[in-house]
């Protein structure tokens, strides 16, 4: 793809079954139930247990069972108001060391799907055998990123989602976060195998700018980029909990980007998930897959924890013919055409400005005034082409963490870790991102009552290049060693000359056309060609804009949080103080930013939030106000206001419904205030200052004509400003009848400020160029500074329009037996286009309906199986890259589990797209396909 003005380089880089539950990554040790039904039911049978827990010295230990003798796999136990705990085995066994020296000790058993219990011992006893009763409502459990506190998730002020450690086990997806497009409300955008962006409730992109993703609070976002780069360079699945995910606008207690949701990926705590775990899986295209686990106790003070992966497999290449929306001519025209994923489609508009008269040894050129106002395109290269032998996405991760417990509810844990991934990135153009990777460090000190937490996350670029501006140098590179006509050069001036040629020999103008096509594509390197290989190796490793597509950025993000928890009243009063403060240090160079070499750029921000939280009607009415203020170096401060209510009914408070008002916002990326990348024709600049310039075609879109009067073109850019939304949503969520769940929610939105890109002539200094510079810069296409200073820019703006929106979804899941639960979800998204104009690109990029069916359950007592079939109507899509409409398209994605307990092993199958159906969800992107594989889970205790 080859856009009007070459190469916007730089611009890329701008912007259901039941399953174990555990504590959450959260902010405070277990506590108990908040089910009154719960804490009266007999908390423990007691009878033999037929095996002796390891170690048989544990003061505690036993067996968990379900009310018909199953064991239960992955319960936790927990001594109450601590951060001692552990989880059972294959066998449902468990052993655990507590202290009975100040008295009794109250044991928390939990399990997803099965009402907690309270275990009271007064004594040592490791012969326990604690039976679980299925749950009433079916969702004893807990999350804590809505509040920020622990809180069950039938009560949480706002939509949200839980996905259990059990649940992530049976996602078939390559990409963990592939597999959440299985909920309602969530979107997924696959740009390559490893690279997948997640939306919620409209404006879905290829980077996820508008919703963060943390693990265990530490944001996954590249610094230099401001986005993130889905999994693939987070943690492995063998280390996930558990995955929430926040529906809408979360600034009032995130702060910045938390525009559209927050996205938390908790760990797994070593002192309670101590063991070996070990998955492999090999597939269609080369898969092959590797993690592993370690955790262990280091006597009762300290704990280890070690995470390695690897993957690699064939990646999803995009093969797009279609023209762009942009294209001049239509797809096959004889003049060429700008096709989606084609790239290096430079183009040329024939004009008498073009001749040239004879000079010393160079003869005249005369375009022939037929092809006068006609556009022709260069045919350019494909992304396979392009990317060559390079077709392989990889990924390795590796984290180390130690935990000690200086007190029994006060935990030090430290940590460092590294991803490194290669694959496909998508916005003003596609990426290789080839060796792109992070470095993160986290120090954190928790307590029943708070945190500090302190993380840097340092991000390097290894040997990524952007397509589109290797194509352009490609084609822009002399036709041999030494010699100065260009590739393009060539193509026009072969095209023009036997133009007139065929004309002359009164062949008609579309048969003329051809040949001249026919005669220019016969002279373009060839990707065949050895020079073509020689060229792509080196242009790729040319860090230089302008010269060559590798990408330069290292840059680092400090940060630094604490929050705490304060118990007001007995009445139901609590509140949460809580502040962060984060640095960027930018480097590139002065490749990508406008730092010198050797001399980063700093950029603050920081902020402090607050939460009060009052229940009344004996505990059916909870009613919480919450706000931050947020203070930047280069904006104005920001307001973030939310305020809920939540109101439960029934014996159990198995009815709960819920109402919000909140506020959140986006600040411009790093690359969107700092951004300086020459590419010669043309520059892309942060926007800190604001600009005076013209645009390129006037209010009735008439393009410019030299030496004619400017004045309807001037153009002012406003310095940048943060995106903002206002929110409005209700929801319900509970039990309507025993085992079967609803999930339903509404919301409207406006939405202010979008911050989007723009070209138009000025100068690098902010200043509007006279109409002499516009004039003198046009031979040259704004390229020859000592003819002229104007320049074409490319700079983030915020629009002024409004735009409004609202949606619906709906979940239902019948959990019918152990053996068969069904369920689907729908949701809906609309774009009101009352206040807009009828020219105005809004981006929403979201399917108006969509739906999922699912099945799961366990069978033969450990055979496990789940299939979702997922559905997303087609609709119209405007980004950076491409505009254009992406067709209907679903997946069918199921799994099949076979656990041999006395082995600690599961076998494995599974398969994403099953039916190998068209399944394109950006525009520009690959076709997902079918990814069919078999493996084996081992988890030994």
């Amino acid at each position: 793809m080859q856009q009007i003005y070459p190469v916007l380089l730089a611009a890329a880089l701008l912007p259901a079954v039941p399953a174990a539950a555990a504590p959450t990554g959260g902010e405070a040790p277990h506590r108990t139930p908040t089910s009154k039904a719960a804490a009266k039911r007999k908390p423990v049978v007691r009878k033999p247990v037929s095996t002796t827990p390891d170690p048989a010295e544990a003061t505690v230990g036993g067996v968990v069972l379900t009310n018909t003798g199953d064991p239960l796999p992955g319960a936790t136990i927990f001594i109450k108001g601590t951060f001692i705990g552990t989880s059972t085995d294959q066998l449902g066994k468990f052993s655990l060391n507590a202290s009975f020296d100040n008295g009794p000790v109250e044991l928390l058993v939990a399990y997803v799907g099965y009402e907690s219990q309270l275990v009271k011992l007064t004594k040592r006893d490791n012969l326990l055998s604690v039976v679980l009763a299925p749950s009433a409502t079916l969702l004893n459990e807990t999350v804590v990123s809505a509040s920020r506190v622990e809180e069950n998730i039938l009560r949480a002020p706002v939509t949200i989602d839980k996905v259990s450690g059990r649940q992530i086990e049976r996602i078939s997806t390559p990409e963990v976060l592939a597999g959440l497009g299985q909920l309602p409300g969530v979107d997924v955008n696959s740009a390559s195998m490893l690279f997948t962006s997640v939306s919620t409730r409209g404006f879905n992109t290829a980077k996820s700018e508008r919703v963060i993703q943390l693990v265990d609070y530490m944001d996954t976002a590249l610094p230099s980029l401001n986005l993130s780069p889905g999994n693939l360079v987070g943690i492995p699945e063998l280390d996930m909990e558990s995955i929430e995910l926040i529906h809408g606008p979360a600034s009032a207690l995130y702060g910045a980007n938390a525009l559209s949701g927050v996205i938390l990926f908790n760990s797994k705590d070593p002192f309670v998930y101590d063991g070996l775990s070990l998955r492999l899986r090999g597939g269609e295209r080369n898969l092959l897959d590797g993690q592993l686990r370690y955790a262990k106790k280091l006597g009762e003070k300290f704990a280890i924890k070690l995470n390695a992966s690897a993957f690699q497999a064939n990646d999803w290449i995009a093969t797009n013919r279609e023209a762009t929306s942009f294209s001049t001519n239509a797809a096959d025209s004889p003049l060429g055409y700008d096709a989606v994923s084609s790239y290096g489609e430079i183009s040329n508009v024939f004009s008498p400005y073009q001749n040239r008269p004879a000079t010393g040894t160079t003869p005249a050129y005369k375009v022939n005034p037929e092809l006068y106002g006609k556009t022709v395109y260069m045919p350019g290269f494909t992304e396979q082409e392009l990317i060559g032998p390079d077709q392989k996405t990889k990924s390795y991760r590796v984290q180390g963490a130690v935990s000690y417990l200086i007190k029994d509810d006060l935990k030090l844990t430290l940590e460092a870790k590294r991803g490194v991934g290669t694959s496909t990135y998508q916005n003003q153009s596609r990426f290789r991102i080839k060796g792109l990777g992070t470095n993160q460090y986290r120090a954190e000190l928790k307590s029943s009552k708070g945190f500090i937490r302190a993380y840097s996350t340092e991000d390097f670029t290894g040997s990524s290049y952007e397509l589109t501006q290797l194509s352009a140098q490609i084609q822009g590179s002399p036709t041999s060693e030494g010699g100065t006509t260009k590739y393009y050069q060539q193509y026009f001036y072969i095209f023009n000359q036997t133009y007139t040629q065929a004309r002359s020999a009164n062949m008609s103008v579309e048969a003329a056309q051809a040949a001249a096509k026919a005669a220019a594509d016969a002279s373009q390197l060839k990707a065949s060609d050895p020079r073509f290989a020689t060229l792509r190796d080196k242009i790729s490793n040319d860090d230089q804009p302008g010269r060559g597509a590798q990408q330069n950025f290292n840059s680092f993000l400090n940060d630094i949080s604490a929050q705490r928890s304060f118990h007001i009243s007995d009445a139901g009063t609590d509140l949460i103080l809580g502040g962060a403060y984060r640095e960027y240090r930018l480097g590139s160079g002065g490749k990508l930013f406008s730092d010198a070499e050797g001399s980063r750029i700093r950029n603050y921000e920081y902020g402090a939030y607050t939460q009060l939280t009052q229940s009344l009607l004996e505990d059916h009415l909870k009613l919480a106000l919450a706000a931050r203020i947020d203070l930047f170096q280069n904006f104005d401060p920001s307001f973030s206001p939310r305020a809920s209510a939540v109101y439960s009914f029934g014996k159990d408070k198995q009815h709960n419904f819920r109402a919000s008002y909140g506020q959140a916002f986006r600040s411009p990326s790093q690359t969107d205030q700092y951004l300086r990348s020459d590419v010669n024709t043309f520059i892309l600049l942060g926007n800190l200052n604001g600009f005076q310039g013209y645009s390129f075609t006037n209010a009735e879109g008439k393009s410019y004509t030299p030496g004619t009067s400017l004045a309807g073109y001037e153009l002012t850019v406003d310095k940048l400003k943060l995106e903002r939304v206002n929110t409005v949503e209700v929801g319900y969520k509970g039990a309507i009848i025993p085992n079967v769940y609803v999930d339903a929610s509404y919301f409207r939105s406006r939405y202010n400020d979008f911050i989007g890109g723009t070209a138009f002539v000025g100068n690098v200094d902010g200043t509007r160029p006279t109409p002499a510079q516009v004039n003198a810069a046009i031979p040259s296409n704004f390229t020859d500074a000592s003819a002229s200073p104007a320049r074409i820019i490319y700079a983030s703006y915020n629009s002024h329009q409004e735009v409004r929106t609202q949606g619906a979804t709906v979940g239902l899941t019948y959990y019918a037996h152990k053996a068969f639960n069904i369920g689907g979800n729908y949701s809906l998204n609309v774009l009101d286009r009352s206040n807009l104009p009828s020219n105005f690109r809004t981006y929403f990029n979201t399917p108006k309906h969509k739906y999922n069916l699912n099945v799961g359950g366990i069978v033969l007592k450990n055979l496990s199986y789940s299939v979702n079939y997922r559905w997303a109507q087609g609709h119209r899509q405007e980004l950076p890259f491409a505009s254009g409409n992406v067709r209907d398209y679903s997946s069918t994605d199921a799994y099949l589990g076979y656990t041999v307990p006395k082995l600690a092993t599961t076998l494995q199958a599974g398969v994403s797209n099953l039916f190998d159906a068209n399944n394109t969800q950006i525009i520009g992107g690959p076709q997902i396909g079918r990814l069919a594989f078999l493996g084996v889970l081992v988890n030994v205790k």
